[in-house]
């Protein structure tokens, strides 16, 4: 049995209300299933101890001023789920948090060891997944936060600033096996209707596509592409890497390629922030601080899955991704892809977006700190976006769609052109079938992924008179 510890470390009278208002906590929601003969106040009680003061047995090292930065249980709700799991909130002194000695920002390093580090290998229960949480305006405003956004983008494809609207991208496929000649020749197909090519993530600098020699044709393509259209378009390279010497050194290789054509600041990085960790991220953030920063997270589901009874919520993934500088992050498809997900993780996107937003259990204020772009990808295709749009709510993201591009029947550019059709077919409140009628890459999406058509518009052979 672990010690009672519940007597420091709950306070089930102090109201949040109050402790928001104070703005001198730091709020988390947890859910939690106790192991046998543990009680729930028990083990809520442990978590807070260990995630913050405490430790297993009385120390005699403990000191007044160490009680008064306890981290305290105030609220449970121990039937709050049918699946044997309860729902505990803890306040947390934001004097616990680590303050860079450079500048005296707040970091998300030492903030996730605290908050969901030791805790979730305790041995009194068997779940403990971190829900939401709630950044009081004392921490948010010392916190890096985004500098370069989706308007930047938009000012770039000579759009307005505010509601710029879709941007429709690709990821090159296959994810790996092209080398350099076929790997710029598939952007370029891409960039003739489309506007947006992300590396996917595995893709960096393999014997058979070296970055030195496959960048380079890449740039050679961006540029026929925009001389051909007439329009800008934007790339986003994967500097993903072990050492930040080496991720600064792929990103000056990369800038220094595209400004031979006049287009760096059509150059965004991709930092993969889980397998790198928060010191990817902030290093490019830091490092290139006038580059879009576009955080891929590659196995994120070993924490934020639905399935787990640990980790955390992918809204919290969402949230410290904003505080740490991310431009753009990928949000999942919101059940309308391939991934995990479903229709209600609206509330991800809108706390990236919004000034103020309506948690799971939280209304976090975001105090003038800049928004930070939804990327939506995993099995999007045209047919699945006016669905997408309508259920979100609007366009402005970026979409990047690999099978949806390169899969369409005729080529990668009719694929890209036929993303931007679906966004035109939301935004003017027309009947897809009809809209198909009249604007053929769209009309040609049907026949590419009869699948979806099937499954999402039902009749439709008959409506566009396709019976082959």
């Amino acid at each position: 049995m672990s010690l009672d510890q519940s007597n420091r470390y709950s306070d089930l009278s102090l109201n949040e209300a109050d402790l928001i208002a104070g703005g001198k906590h730091f709020l988390v929601a947890y859910k939690l299933k106790p192991a046998a003969g543990h009680g729930f106040l028990e083990v809520a009680s442990h978590i807070a101890a260990e995630s913050s003061t405490g430790t297993n047995v009385e120390v005699c090292t403990t000191d007044d001023f160490t009680k008064g930065v306890d981290c305290l249980v105030y609220d449970i709700d121990e039937t709050a789920f049918d699946d044997g799991f309860g729902l505990f909130r803890a306040a947390y002194p934001i004097e616990l948090f680590d303050i860079n000695i450079t500048d005296g920002n707040y970091m998300i390093s030492q903030m996730y060891s605290l908050i969901l580090g030791n805790n979730q290998g305790m041995g009194d229960h068997v779940g403990l997944r971190m829900l939401d949480f709630m950044v009081p305006q004392a921490m948010v405003e010392k916190f890096d936060g985004p500098n370069v956004g989706i308007s930047d983008l938009w000012k770039i494809l000579g759009r307005p600033e505010t509601n710029g609207g879709y941007i429709s991208g690709t990821i090159i496929k296959p994810k790996l096996g092209l080398r350099p000649d076929p790997f710029a020749k598939a952007a370029y197909q891409f960039w003739l209707g489309g506007d947006f090519i992300k590396n996917d993530e595995p893709q960096g600098n393999q014997s058979f596509c070296p970055m030195k020699i496959v960048i380079p044709k890449v740039v050679e393509s961006m540029d026929r592409a925009q001389q051909e259209t007439g329009e800008a378009k934007l790339f986003s390279a994967n500097i993903t890497a072990d050492c930040y010497r080496e991720l600064i050194a792929r990103g000056n290789f990369v800038l220094d390629a595209f400004e031979k054509i006049g287009s760096r600041n059509h150059v965004a990085f991709l930092v993969d922030g889980f397998v790198t960790g928060v010191h990817g991220v902030t290093t490019c953030r830091r490092e290139f601080p006038d580059t879009f920063l576009h955080y891929h997270r590659a196995g994120h589901g070993a924490v934020t899955s639905y399935k787990s009874p640990m980790g955390m919520d992918p809204l919290c993934f969402m949230k410290f991704a904003r505080l740490m500088g991310a431009s753009g992050i990928h949000t999942g498809t919101m059940g309308y892809g391939k991934m995990e997900g479903h229709s209600n993780e609206t509330v991800l996107a809108y706390m990236l977006e919004r000034e103020e937003c309506m948690g799971h259990y939280f209304n976090q204020k975001w105090y003038g700190m800049k928004p930070t772009c939804p990327i939506i990808s995993g099995g999007m295709n045209a047919l699945r976006l006016p669905g997408f749009f309508e259920n979100l709510g609007h366009g402005n993201i970026i979409n990047t769609c690999g099978g949806g591009a390169y899969g369409h029947i005729d080529s990668p550019a009719a694929g890209a052109k036929s993303l931007s059709q679906a966004y035109e077919c939301w935004t003017s409140g027309s009947d897809p079938i009809e809209y198909a009628k009249t604007h053929n890459e769209f009309a040609r999406a049907f026949e590419s992924f009869p699948h979806d058509s099937d499954k999402i518009f039902p009749g439709w052979r008959d409506n566009l008179g396709v019976h082959a």
